[in-house]
């Protein structure tokens, strides 16, 4: 029997996959050591739980588990990934270079930069929200020191072209920094062959726990080296103090665990559901698919209704279906998508707009009652414009 509501905001946060929470357990009630205590069999147990996790994850991304930085999430992982550089490099420069569709962890953090007197280029997107490679290289100057473009965005999962802009920013000795948080989990990353020397990622975006993320930060080829933000005991190598969230992480390293094992088989499905939803909704009239068609994640879809108001649209929707009508960051703002915006949506299409982002426990089945939802609603509330 169908249950409601439906849940289709998974870029927004998952569930807690129930083999994570078996993991966690254990680390809250028995095993409650600090990983920072050395001296007993409680810390080392704690340690051993954390080492373990730096491994699982660091497997997922084609790291090393000794350049995993546990973080309180993806936001701290983008402050400290972009603080840190510039503050470590200020000798060499001050110019970062970054996109107008980035997160606004990403955003708000290259402000605060400008404000400390560092200077920052923000690259266009076209339509289907990509950058222009050609427009990167020649944004990049001598006092250039950080790239930090996202690997996939939040709210149309258009994937940019990382592996290129890995080598322009190789080719002139810049480093590379993403925000992967949509993407680790859901798709290949690799930091090596794609020449990424900073990337972060968020737990609760792949069936982990929320509050615990993780930065990842190239030890060689180059060595990159960080100014911490957080000032205490030095722990993560000097990089990150404060006392380890042990439960948080053992969950992490679990759900990173699972994402590798089931990455084909989930995107498959996924994009099964996705491509059966897009299908139908698409069939209405003055319905638009935003972003990339063919470079985006298997399991979102951005799509705009015209002719139908947006706060009515989710009003008819979210007693039975919970999703999106932009990033979650940014959702009580009555302002349209800055993402949409940019890609040159019109603002009563940005407003219209839903983002469906289907998860490992969506099935067939509620994507058939979503669809009938969905078009029912919009059918309404068309009729009732018409009538007034």
């Amino acid at each position: 029997m169908l249950k409601l509501p439906i849940y289709l905001d998974h870029n927004a946060t998952t569930p807690c996959d129930p083999q994570v929470m078996e993991v966690m357990i254990p680390y809250f009630t028995q095993l409650y050591g600090n990983a920072a205590s050395r001296s007993h069999s409680f810390g080392w147990q704690a340690e051993e739980a954390v080492d373990y996790a730096r491994e699982q994850l660091a497997k997922l991304i084609g790291a090393e588990p000794k350049e995993i930085i546990f973080t309180s999430g993806a936001t701290e992982g983008d402050n400290l990934a972009i603080k840190g550089v510039f503050e470590m490099y200020a000798v060499k420069g001050n110019h970062i270079i970054t996109c107008v569709t980035e997160h606004k962890a990403v955003l708000d953090t290259c402000k605060h930069i400008e404000k400390l007197g560092g200077q920052v280029t923000y690259l266009p997107v076209n339509k289907e929200g990509l950058i222009d490679l050609q427009q990167l290289e020649a944004a990049i100057t001598p006092r250039t020191i950080l790239i930090a473009i996202m690997y996939a965005n939040n709210e149309t999962g258009t994937i940019q072209p990382v592996k290129e802009i890995g080598a322009l920013a190789k080719k002139h000795g810049v480093l590379f920094f993403t925000d992967a948080t949509q993407a680790v989990g859901k798709i290949p990353v690799d930091v090596i062959k794609d020449d990424i020397d900073l990337l972060t990622c968020s737990a609760h975006k792949m069936y982990g726990p929320k509050g615990v993320g993780a930065l990842y930060v190239r030890r060689k080829n180059p060595r990159v080296r960080l100014t911490a933000q957080l000032d205490g005991g030095g722990h993560e190598k000097g990089m990150r103090s404060g006392t380890l969230n042990v439960p948080g992480i053992a969950g992490f390293g679990k759900a990173a665990d699972i994402c590798r094992q089931q990455l084909e088989t989930d995107g498959k499905r996924m994009s099964q559901l996705r491509n059966k939803l897009e299908k139908a909704l698409l069939q209405l009239d003055g319905t638009y698919l935003n972003g990339s068609k063919t470079n985006r994640l298997p399991h979102v879809a951005n799509i705009s209704f015209n002719f139908v108001n947006g706060d009515g649209l989710m009003m008819g929707l979210n007693k039975e279906v919970a999703l999106s009508s932009g990033a979650a960051c940014t959702s009580a703002s009555m302002e349209p998508s800055y993402v949409l915006k940019a890609l040159g949506v019109a603002d009563n299409l940005a407003y219209s707009s839903l983002r469906f982002s289907i998860g490992r426990y969506t099935t067939s089945e509620e994507i058939d009652f979503v669809i009938e939802k969905v078009m029912k609603v919009v059918g309404e509330l068309r009729a009732s414009q018409i009538a007034n």
